[in-house]
């Protein structure tokens, strides 16, 4: 009698019975994994707050960054950053429109909101790759000092950033051509930039429009110009030319920017593309008839769980990454 009226009132604390909050043990075991990855995410965006605080006077202007757009060329400001963000946002909505639709067994509909979420997913992993292909190539070009620090170059004319080719001077014989031919030389040697340090002083000293500008942020909160007398002087402590970034330098400022730009993005990136996989095994499963069979769409619920956590993450990295 005591364990059936045990029993009764575990059932009436649960409410689900052997299910705890009506939830299936997939989707709880989904929903467990979801709330570790966040505590992974919110680890990343904490080290993140924490270090660019800490660096806040030379950290990159993302404004100043982010600028590219396929196929046009010009500064657009995060323009194209906002477009992947609606591009994945919408690709929720269809999620949920598939989760919808597989409730009422519109298998139809699951099928064509399914497509959709696939294409919003791969839309935006292509933008991404092109988004790092674009940072890493870099754009114009700067110099590094002794302690690490990165010069940037401007006209003073226009007030804009101005690439290394806009004012570089090629001198004969400076530097040598490396091919395959030349054996242990052509693997041994590190790729060249475009201009060699003294090709680009030697440019800057017969450009008297061209400035420098430094890490530092100033009290509007723009990089500090210098003079041109500041300039010439400053550009004594060159070391290198730095084009793009990697791990090791990045022309657009801080290197932990760019470490951080690599790993954040990039981890959420993961995220998406096997989310992009997964959405796209359900979607054969859908078409086959796999779920119809079965007599729910549960496994479109509990991946469409995943991809509205992606979503949500993505809102935070582009927030606190490219807005803050």
């Amino acid at each position: 009698m005591d364990s059936t009226v045990s029993a009764e009132a575990e059932e009436n604390v649960w409410g689900g019975g052997n299910r705890p909050l009506g939830a299936s043990y997939g989707k709880l075991m989904m929903w467990f994994f979801l709330v570790s990855d966040a505590l992974t995410f919110s680890g990343f965006l904490a080290s993140y707050g924490f270090s660019r605080f800490k660096f806040i006077e030379t950290w990159p202007i993302a404004d100043e960054v982010f600028t590219h757009v396929p196929f046009f060329h010009g500064n657009y400001p995060m323009i194209y950053v906002a477009f992947m963000t609606f591009i994945l946002i919408m690709s929720s909505v269809t999620m949920v429109l598939a989760v919808d639709a597989g409730h009422k067994m519109k298998k139809n509909a699951v099928i064509w909101y399914m497509f959709a979420t696939v294409i919003g997913g791969a839309i935006f992993v292509g933008s991404q790759a092109w988004e790092w292909a674009t940072f890493i190539k870099g754009d114009y070009g700067a110099v590094e000092t002794n302690g690490g620090r990165i010069l940037q170059f401007v006209n003073a004319d226009t007030g804009e950033r101005a690439a290394l080719a806009d004012f570089s001077r090629t001198i004969p014989d400076e530097r040598v051509e490396h091919e395959k031919r030349n054996g242990v030389w052509f693997y041994g040697e590190k790729s060249l930039p475009s201009y060699s340090l003294n090709e680009v002083i030697t440019g800057f000293k017969a450009n008297s429009n061209i400035l420098i500008r430094t890490e530092t942020i100033n009290g509007e909160g723009e990089k500090t110009l210098l003079t041109r007398e500041e300039s010439l002087a400053k550009l004594n402590d060159a070391t290198q030319v730095v084009e793009g970034a990697n791990l090791v330098r990045n022309e657009y400022g801080s290197r932990l920017f760019a470490d951080f730009f690599f790993f954040i993005t990039g981890f959420h990136g993961f995220h998406v593309f096997s989310g992009v996989v997964i959405n796209l095994i359900i979607f054969f499963n859908v078409v086959i008839g796999t779920y119809e069979r079965r007599g729910h769409y549960e496994m479109v619920e509990k991946v469409g769980l995943y991809w509205h956590f992606v979503d949500l993450v993505w809102v935070f990295v582009f927030t606190f990454f490219y807005l803050v």
